[in-house]
């Protein structure tokens, strides 16, 4: 199941990871907490923050794939790192003292945003250097699996901390778990990464990595799932926030375990894929099948009428969720060639966080206007039509295999391949 752990560069990163992850969930729901406080439970200006924070993804990734083709990945990210342990010092300090306004926040979330939307398409471009084409699978779900370990452990923290020592000491706790990732990234032995062919600085290179995915049916039809999931169903920034502070009337350890109990489910989800990544390659079939199952549970979770079925609720909703990202990120690393993955990689991070600028702001309208329920019941909605809608296009043009049996072989005769 951890095959790409013995690689000791892969330790480093992962181990990094791990820490700084259960600091990055403390900042995110303190950050989320925060603004609801300096704006009285507004969840507008909460889809205000999160679209900042967002926004920078919309600008920067597609440059930061190119910059990760050309640049030693390692450094850059050292760099990055720097700039993300800074962000989150400013914003304890000025929380500590007293002194933040909801404007620093805004301000310092389109920086943190800045900074992030680099990071990503670089950092997922890093591990197949790191462990090499053969381990990529394994080595992305092993890196769910610490994000969803941290998505528990730290809003279980930040719940009950905010509490007892208020939002700012997270901050600052953050910026020292960033620490760890800089530490591991140092510690690395450049030599053993296993590098692709280095692109020479040339003009056009951004036209040319888009080029290759509107070639690519089966990396453009990934492309278009994860943005209409991500954009309209997976809003649980803004959502849970708003649900436990104005449906369930909870305080900061009520959003905590809502995040906690999404975790454990997405935690669930990670384990498993780490479970399937020694079997192959991810299937079409079982990235259309989450994504569907996905935007049915979301419908459900919003229907739930108590805080303790919502909460319990959310565990499928996380394993379904964990499971389409995983098989959405492995297909697209498997399928892509070594020199063109920055680009490519930048190009899905913009797909899947790009659109939040957008979602953001309109879950909090919604939510505003509809009742903090309605996010999720439309976004599941979006999320599930986006699935059907894919499958039938691939199932046309021959992308999956077609059912040989029972009521489907009636309505389904032409044959088909598998993928």
């Amino acid at each position: 199941m951890f095959s790409s752990l013995r690689v000791r560069n892969y330790r480093l990163f992962a181990t990094g990871q791990v820490v700084s992850n259960v600091g990055t969930w403390m900042q995110r729901i303190a950050q989320d907490w925060l603004v609801l406080v300096l704006t009285d439970n507004n969840p507008v200006a909460l889809g205000i923050a999160a679209a900042l924070q967002f926004l920078p993804t919309l600008i920067f990734s597609l440059w930061a794939g190119v910059l990760a083709d050309r640049l030693d990945k390692r450094k850059l990210l050292i760099g990055v790192q720097i700039g993300l342990a800074l962000c989150a010092l400013v914003l304890g300090v000025l929380d500590v003292t007293g002194i933040v306004q909801v404007w620093h926040v805004y301000a310092l979330c389109f920086v943190l945003g800045a900074f992030a939307a680099v990071e990503v398409p670089v950092r997922q471009s890093f591990v197949a250097e790191i462990v090499g084409r053969d381990q990529v699978a394994n080595a992305v779900a092993i890196n769910s699996t610490s994000f969803n370990l941290a998505r528990i452990v730290g809003p279980a923290i930040a719940g009950v901390m905010i509490i007892l020592i208020g939002t700012g000491w997270l901050f600052l706790g953050n910026a020292v778990c960033t620490v760890a990732v800089i530490v591991g990234l140092l510690r690395m032995d450049p030599a053993k990464l296993i590098r692709g062919p280095k692109v020479p600085r040339a003009k056009g290179q951004l036209r040319e990595g888009l080029r290759y995915v509107r070639r690519r049916a089966d990396i453009l039809t990934v492309m278009v799932l994860v943005f209409f999931v991500s954009t309209f169903g997976m809003t649980f920034f803004v959502t849970l926030a708003v649900v436990a502070a104005t449906v369930f009337h909870r305080d900061a350890d009520g959003y905590g375990l809502l995040s906690t109990t999404l975790a454990i489910g997405t935690l669930a989800g990670s384990v498993l894929a780490v479970r399937r990544s020694s079997r192959g390659r991810p299937r079409t079939r079982l990235l259309l099948g989450s994504a569907l199952a996905f935007g049915i549970l979301e419908v459900v979770v919003g229907l739930m009428p108590s805080y303790s079925t919502f909460a319990i609720a959310l565990i499928p909703v996380g394993l379904c969720l964990m499971t389409f990202m995983t098989t959405a990120n492995s297909t697209v690393q498997l399928a892509v060639s070594p020199e063109m993955r920055g680009r490519v990689m930048g190009l899905y991070m913009l797909v899947f966080v790009g659109g939040n600028p957008l979602g953001a702001p309109m879950v909090g309208w919604m939510a505003d206007q509809w009742g903090a329920r309605s996010p999720f019941i439309i976004g599941g909605a979006v999320a599930a039509l986006t699935a059907i809608l894919c499958g039938a296009v691939l199932l046309v043009r021959g992308g999956i295999k077609r059912p040989t049996t029972g009521w489907s072989r009636l309505l389904l005769r032409k044959p088909g391949f598998e993928r």
